[in-house]
């Protein structure tokens, strides 16, 4: 599903888009993942704003930073987005814009790398994971927060070349 979702995306954002990475839960084969895609588009900073104004027109909110600065979030205004021009339902996904020199992008790949390349770390967080959907079933925010410490540990630590 993402590499479809990576077509739809790249096709439209044309040569402003760098590359589309695949990252988050998802993208980490065997570790266990709410059906999520996280995706980050890589843009010059100097086409950033024309990625904004392009992801709207396929139907996508565009959210800000969030508070994370180099890391634009979008939101799907229906389940048919990205509008691709034929009715079709994408699955769930969470779609970021960020500058190729983003400090977030550079954690999101550092990360995705380290859980990749060591499995013990990535059963440890898929146990965190689930032990924290459990905790915080309807509130994605202190989920998102609770994996804070973990995953900072584990790019000061044990995800350092």
């Amino acid at each position: 599903m993402f590499e479809e979702l990576q077509a739809v995306l790249q096709n439209a954002l044309g040569i402003s888009c760098r590359r589309i990475e695949h990252v988050g839960s998802t993208s980490v084969p065997g570790l266990d993942a709410k059906p999520i895609i996280d995706m980050d588009a890589v843009v010059a900073a100097k086409d950033l704003r024309q990625a904004i104004e392009i992801l709207a027109r396929l139907g996508y909110i565009h959210q800000g930073d969030l508070g994370i600065h180099g890391r634009e979030a979008f939101a799907r205004e229906t389940e048919d987005v990205p509008h691709s021009g034929r009715k079709r339902t994408w699955p769930a996904h969470h779609l970021y814009v960020c500058p190729e020199d983003s400090p977030e992008l550079a954690r999101h790949l550092a990360f995705r790398d380290c859980l990749r390349a060591n499995q013990e770390l990535a059963t440890q967080y898929g146990t965190l994971k689930s032990d924290l959907a459990k905790r915080y079933k309807s509130d994605r925010e202190a989920y998102t927060l609770a994996k804070t410490d973990f995953i900072e540990n584990a790019l000061r630590v044990k995800c350092v070349s």
